[in-house]
């Protein structure tokens, strides 16, 4: 099936990144937009990146706004999570935090149907085709097989192990799944419990759901 649009496979933050537009826009706008959103997400992987390495081992960083910003929402979350969430490791929120500014300036500049995969993590906005709204299948982590599908219009959806977090933003679903995926099970359930983001936990005996709104789910 061909659809509108135009996408972008690629490797930037250190995974494979999907770029796929939906939205009908003229050529001369797609492949600009393309071009600029990996041109963003390299200039993350390249300079975000380094500035967190020196900073976690003692040196001066640059005070890029951007850095400030990452670092500031890190430990908000770390003390969100009760500790869990390690603001040393802090791939997991700078890379949803990217990909959903991506998402943003997208939408700003016309692409309002979106999908962006970052190794597995992923934000949607709009349709995939019309009337239709995107599906993001939740594998499972050792069969290899897709146990759940989340149909949505706008969502982030990050996944850690067993554990799949969804909701408005990518870097915060991130940075909670590393925090539940660190917790352990039975404390990652009851944590899920009071957060205003969707939880998907895979068991052996299915993939069952915690807090927040669900989105409508498949399979």
């Amino acid at each position: 099936m061909t659809f509108p649009g135009a996408a972008r496979l690629d490797l930037a933050i250190g995974v494979p990144v999907m770029v796929d537009i939906r939205t009908a826009l003229p050529e001369r706008e797609l492949a600009p937009m393309l071009e600029d959103a990996f041109s963003w997400l390299r200039w993350v992987g390249d300079t975000l990146a380094h500035e967190f390495e020196r900073f976690h081992g003692g040196q001066t960083i640059e005070q890029v706004p951007e850095v400030i910003e990452v670092l500031h929402r890190c430990d908000e979350l770390y003390e969100a999570t009760g500790g869990w969430f390690d603001k040393a490791d802090h791939t997991a929120y700078l890379r949803g935090w990217a990909i959903e500014r991506l998402s943003r300036a997208l939408s700003t500049a016309g692409a309002v149907d979106h999908r962006i995969d970052a190794g597995g993590d992923v934000r949607v906005r709009g349709c995939a085709s019309p009337g239709r709204p995107w599906r993001i299948g939740v594998r499972d982590p050792h069969e290899d097989v897709v146990r759940k599908v989340l149909i949505a219009r706008d969502l982030a959806a990050a996944s850690v192990g067993e554990i799949t977090v969804s909701g408005p933003d990518l870097g915060v679903a991130a940075a909670y799944a590393a925090a539940m995926h660190r917790m352990g099970p039975a404390r990652a359930r009851r944590f899920a419990r009071r957060l205003p983001y969707q939880t998907l936990i895979l068991t052996r005996d299915g993939a069952r759901v915690h807090g927040g709104v669900e989105p409508s789910l498949a399979g």
